[in-house]
């Protein structure tokens, strides 16, 4: 499977979707020399959000990826409330979706962590490189150790110490 995460989040950000870019990809957008499987965001799990996020990405095929048989993405206004995290293929790559981002909170409080950016003539928001570590820190795995190390290296580099 391919991926091209920039158009998939401009789809995104196009239809409304209210989202916040985490994880590895957030990571690389600031500068991290690492590729990444998947693109993952923290989103309002409103039904009205999660509703407009599926209109979205309707016609890239969405698939759940957790489920057996990956069962296609079939939301309704009715179940859309049911769901914290939705881990989804689509034809331009996997998209995870979450409720919340560990060391940080809810999408609320992601928000208040993040800055916009442009890609492509469309604003986007992404984790602030300190919210990234702390997310990073958090999560303590062995991979997040390097992010961390990069992280640090990029923020001496421009100057953001302090």
């Amino acid at each position: 499977m391919s991926s091209d995460f920039p158009n998939l989040l401009q789809r995104l950000a196009r239809a409304g979707v209210n989202f916040v870019i985490v994880g590895g990809y957030a990571s690389v957008v600031h500068g991290c020399t690492f590729l990444t499987q998947d693109v993952d965001i923290c989103c309002d799990f409103s039904p009205a959000n999660l509703l407009a996020l599926q209109e979205a990405i309707a016609d890239l095929h969405p698939v759940h990826r957790m489920t057996p048989g990956r069962q296609p993405l079939e939301l309704t206004a009715e179940n859309a409330g049911q769901f914290r995290n939705l881990y989804l293929d689509t034809d331009l790559g996997p998209l995870d979706c979450l409720s919340e981002i560990q060391g940080l909170g809810g999408y609320d409080e992601v928000v208040k962590a993040s800055q916009t950016i442009e890609i492509d003539g469309v604003l986007l928001r992404v984790l602030t490189i300190d919210a990234l570590i702390a997310a990073k820190e958090a999560m303590n795995r062995p991979r997040d150790r390097e992010t961390i190390r990069q992280l640090r290296a990029i923020k001496e580099l421009e100057g953001q110490d302090g």
